[in-house]
């Protein structure tokens, strides 16, 4: 799939170069996930005010796939719906590293999340691209406070997007 640059809404100084790639699993066409992929990444980059030129990869992928990532690399033998991979370490307040790092979802397992909370699949895909790039810039929820924090960005940036709230 081509790369998309995008840029951040308002005044923001941000450029993300993005590569999609569509591995396996049962995902909309690639035109429609180029346009959630652009308009959720710029959501949450506006959110979190970030500055800086930077890379950033998806990878569209499925469960047996991620089932081996996250086994590899987090020690848990079982899928999950995505997984963030950064280049670089980054503080939360900081410009953005030269490369973001990678981005992987699992095609069943966010489908099955989907229709389990009976919302659109293409909403679900917004807030996990969200979700995961959050983690490339440094939030994370292994916390109360953080995960407090890392939904609140979430929310807002979904609400950008007229999402509605998916913790409600």
């Amino acid at each position: 799939m081509p790369e998309d640059n995008i840029s951040g809404g308002g005044n923001l100084p941000v450029s993300v170069e993005i590569d999609i790639s569509v591995e396996a699993g049962n995902w909309p066409d690639e035109a429609s996930l180029t346009r959630l992929v652009d308009r959720a990444v710029e959501a949450a980059l506006t959110e979190i005010r970030a500055t800086g030129p930077s890379e950033l990869s998806i990878v569209f992928s499925d469960d047996a796939h991620i089932r081996t990532l996250n086994a590899d690399w987090r020690g848990k033998d079982k899928p999950t719906n995505v997984l963030s991979f950064p280049a670089f370490p980054h503080a939360k307040d900081g410009p953005l590293p030269p490369m973001l790092g990678d981005i992987v979802l699992a095609a069943e397992t966010v489908a099955r999340e989907a229709a389990l909370e009976d919302k659109p699949l293409e909403n679900h895909i917004s807030h996990l691209v969200i979700h995961g790039l959050l983690h490339l810039t440094g939030h994370d929820h292994e916390t109360d406070a953080e995960a407090e924090e890392m939904e609140a960005i979430e929310r807002a940036a979904l609400a950008r997007l007229a999402i509605p709230d998916p913790y409600a």
